[in-house]
């Protein structure tokens, strides 16, 4: 099964850290408009990301939650027709939240570099150090660590949770949507 290890942190000035970020990547960032639907599961998290063609992905995870580097399992299927397989899957697990947001996906080596506007919470950033066969976690986590100072993350604006807990937590606080 692939692992990566992931950080989210909260981004204060997003165009100030997007510049940051163009200067360490190996090339120019690809802009993606993302929709997970996340499903009713009783182990991991199970959501299918819509893109604007019609295409999606369906991917399996598992990752504990916590402020820091964390590794995470993962398995990802392709679907040519999205809508079809979101009907589908909440009609027989139930949808549990929509996350809806616009990505700036970069590339630094093995690193996906995140720089995501989430509607209902606002900015952003994720690092997936992309492990191959021979890395540990611990490996991931030196690169992302490395990577957080380069890129001046500090340790404040780490989030714990996934954008989908975020968004719960919010409207069981009364917050609405707006970020």
């Amino acid at each position: 099964m692939p692992h990566n290890v992931e950080i989210k942190a909260r981004v204060e000035d997003v165009v100030a850290f997007e510049r940051r970020v163009a200067e360490v990547a190996d090339g120019p960032p690809e802009t993606i408009e993302q929709r997970d639907t996340f499903l009713a599961t009783s182990r991991g998290r199970l959501k299918l990301r819509e893109f604007r063609d019609g295409s999606g992905e369906l991917i399996q995870y598992e990752r504990r939650d916590g402020v820091g580097p964390e590794t995470s399992e993962y398995l990802i299927a392709r679907t040519p027709e999205a809508g079809a397989l979101r009907d589908v899957l909440a009609r027989a697990l139930g949808v549990r939240g929509t996350v809806r947001k616009r990505r700036r996906l970069y590339m630094r080596g093995q690193t996906r570099i995140h720089v995501d506007r989430v509607d209902g919470l606002g900015d952003f950033m994720e690092l997936e150090v992309v492990l191959n066969e021979h890395q540990t976690p611990a490996d991931g986590r030196a690169v992302a660590e490395d990577l957080m100072r380069l890129l001046g993350v500090e340790s404040r604006h780490l989030v714990e949770a996934a954008y989908i807990d975020l968004l719960t937590r919010r409207a069981e606080r009364g917050e609405g949507r707006g970020p």
